[in-house]
């Protein structure tokens, strides 16, 4: 079951538009599920992402304003428990401390979470963390300050069991690349 991790579009407000290189690579009927981590800012990509994927699951992010979505939603996949939010409200924000206290409040053994723009994928107390970034390159607040570039990206998520391989798809000078990750649940 292919899951797709994505969220921080800032569509138009920030980028104006998703890539057509990852466009491309999402097809209707190819995936299982969607995970929006919110931050849609225009019904446009809400029904972009229900056109790829009917099974959609979305959280608010802090520039959803009109937005009825929950803050956090939690879904199990084969034997993992995972817990989800834009990560907007985590105190400090993007804190690996903080994400793991929402995890363990959450009772996951995967927390998705986005708001910082920057994919990141690690784990810690025995819970694996996965932000896929912006889906558009959007800038962030911190990164227009310190005047970074933010890369693309987004996550597909394949899990098998109690084996979760993660595919992150980001664009480099123009161009797609995967890398793969695999996570194992402890035991």
């Amino acid at each position: 079951m292919l899951v797709l991790v994505i969220g921080d579009f800032h569509i138009p407000d920030r980028a104006p538009k998703l890539s057509e290189k990852f466009r491309q690579l999402l097809i209707p009927g190819k995936i299982s599920q969607i995970i929006c981590l919110g931050n849609l800012t225009s019904t446009s990509v809400y029904e972009y992402l229900k056109h790829v994927c009917s099974d959609l699951k979305l959280v608010k992010g802090a520039f959803d304003i009109s937005s009825k979505a929950p803050i956090a939603g939690k879904i199990t996949l084969g034997s993992f428990k995972i817990g989800y939010t834009n990560g907007h409200l985590v105190v400090p924000q993007d804190s690996p401390e903080a994400l793991s206290i929402l995890a363990r409040e959450m009772d996951a053994d995967i927390l998705l979470f986005g708001g910082t723009h920057k994919f990141a994928a690690y784990e810690l107390d025995g819970c694996f963390f996965v932000n896929p970034g912006s889906a558009t390159g959007a800038p962030n607040v911190s990164a227009v300050e310190d005047d970074e570039k933010i890369v693309p990206s987004f996550v597909l998520m394949d899990v098998q069991g109690a084996v979760l391989i993660l595919y992150v798809y980001r664009i480099f000078d123009g161009e797609v690349r995967v890398e793969k990750m695999q996570y194992r649940k402890p035991e």
